[in-house]
């Protein structure tokens, strides 16, 4: 008698996903956004495909879009450089890692503005 057993369920993951942490992500991106880097040859580099890259890229813009939009009481991202995101609340500047918590950085600037 002959068995025949598939190696894997069509339609599963050919390997296990990995899980890269959120500062490994915004050094990469850091990386990646520095004029005149190649996206593609980071992501060779470090064994990912660019298109993960490039979704890593967008997703990190679209988070500090959201944190620059002003409000009434202007509160606008002044930079993002190593992986560090300044907002300016009128005098004060805060100083935030891009992995920190949204809803810590929200109750931050709440502190600041009611200050």
């Amino acid at each position: 008698m002959i068995e025949a057993v598939a190696e894997r369920l069509e339609g599963a993951p050919r390997q296990l996903r990995r899980r890269w942490s959120e500062e490994f992500k915004a050094q990469v991106v850091t990386e990646a956004l520095e004029p005149g880097a190649s996206v593609s040859a980071i992501a060779r580099r470090i064994g990912i495909h660019p298109s993960q890259l490039f979704a890593w890229r967008r997703d990190a813009r679209a988070e500090l879009h959201c944190l620059s939009r002003p409000s009434s009481r202007e509160v606008v991202v002044t930079s993002v450089a190593g992986a560090v995101i300044e907002i300016a609340i009128g005098e004060v500047i805060v100083r935030a890692g891009v992995d920190v918590d949204e809803a810590h950085l929200q109750r931050v600037i709440r502190a600041v503005r009611s200050a």
